[in-house]
């Protein structure tokens, strides 16, 4: 029978309520306790989830916790997992984990030093609706992906988020802050990416916070990366994907992802989420939209009362790292491919500074297909 692992959890904002709700469909998590320089905070989200409440020292030290999952905000990800690590518990981190590829180093010897697994978020793209995407262009139906483009684009989160501000500083922007998902799904689909290179801008030097309810409602806050970005990637596989990132654009018409192959396209759907539809291509363009497999993170479980319901599966990549230490397999949401993914958004964003052609510093495995039965496994 697999191991039950202790789970604690630094950080009770937002996305705390998502792992607190979700981790309880994986056989082998058990949220145990919760924590925040903020004793409130976590107080609200332990009595809402029925964990403990503690302070982050506390949490740190706590002996029934096996692994720490890091939802601090993007700018303290790094010195937090050093913490977490150098306590002697696994580290799993919200996206981005780490904010340069140096610190990411430095994660990667503290791990191997103390023998403990490090991962990070994304891992929408172990959803039904990427898996089967990837399978069909592990099939060979659209011949070898040549080239491709994504976009992520909207008017920016001062509009819904209550307390907005660090979305618009270093650490964050649509690159670090939603790039994760893009190419991270993209290097599931079609493997590590070489060199990049980018245009940046910003469209305003201040941002109104619009958000209903926000103590913060009315308040300007100062943009201090960019808010726009248009990049093109080079893949070690010859592929050539253009990529447009903004919080700047009030509509448009772009799917998220299509990739073209050499006999037909695929088209990605959003890989903020771990369900929607996949659409293909033959030569000729004719398009069919493809019937979804029985993929049990493809399953709708949230806004089931809502025109489109979603699957929401976080806790999978954290599930799956701790599964691979009873396996011995490779982590599909592993350290090496969360820092490629952190070294092709950095190297963007100084492409955009400096009008470069970066050749990026690292590469990795392409994580392995998750499979329904697999996925299935990981499940309660």
């Amino acid at each position: 029978m697999a191991k039950t692992y202790g789970v604690g959890i630094m950080g009770a904002g937002n996305i705390s309520a998502a792992y607190l709700r979700l981790a309880p469909l994986f056989k082998n998590l058990e949220v145990r306790a919760i924590a925040d320089i903020l004793p409130e905070a976590a107080q609200k989200r332990a009595g809402e989830y029925n964990v403990a409440a503690q302070t982050p020292d506390e949490l740190l030290k706590n002996s029934e916790i096996d692994v720490i999952v890091n939802l601090t905000i993007p700018s303290t990800h790094f010195s937090i997992s050093k913490d977490i690590l150098s306590a002697g518990k696994h580290a799993y981190s919200e996206k981005p984990f780490v904010l340069s590829v140096e610190e990411g180093i430095q994660l990667k010897a503290l791990a191997e030093e103390h023998k403990l697994k490090v991962g990070s978020a994304p891992d929408t793209f172990l959803g039904g609706a990427h898996q089967q995407a990837r399978s069909i262009i592990d099939s060979g139906k659209v011949g070898k992906i040549a080239s491709g483009t994504m976009h992520v684009l909207s008017r920016g989160m001062e509009h819904w988020h209550p307390n907005p501000d660090f979305f618009f500083q270093p650490g964050g922007g649509p690159i670090l802050d939603l790039g994760p998902y893009y190419i991270t799904d993209l290097i599931s689909l079609v493997g590590p990416i070489k060199r990049v290179t980018a245009f940046t801008g910003s469209a305003r030097a201040e941002r109104e916070v619009t958000t209903e309810g926000s103590p913060f409602k009315g308040t300007f806050i100062k943009v201090g990366t960019p808010t726009t970005i248009h990049a093109i990637l080079e893949f070690h596989s010859g592929a050539i994907i253009t990529l447009g990132a903004s919080w700047d654009v009030s509509s448009h018409g772009h799917h998220n992802i299509e990739l073209y192959g050499t006999e037909g396209s695929v088209y990605v759907p959003d890989p903020n989420f771990f369900n929607g539809d996949v659409t293909i291509t033959n030569r000729a363009g004719d398009k069919e939209k493809v019937t979804p497999w029985d993929h049990p993170f493809g399953k709708a479980n949230q806004d089931l009362d809502k025109p489109n319901p979603r699957a929401n599966y976080r806790n999978a990549g954290l599930s799956d790292m701790m599964d691979s230490i009873e396996t011995g397999k490779k982590a599909r949401c592993d350290l090496d491919v969360a820092l490629h993914a952190v070294d092709v958004m950095t190297s963007i964003l100084r492409a955009g500074e400096t009008g470069q052609v970066i050749t990026l510093q690292t590469t990795c495995e392409r994580p392995a297909a998750l499979g329904i039965e697999e996925a299935r496994a990981l499940l309660r």
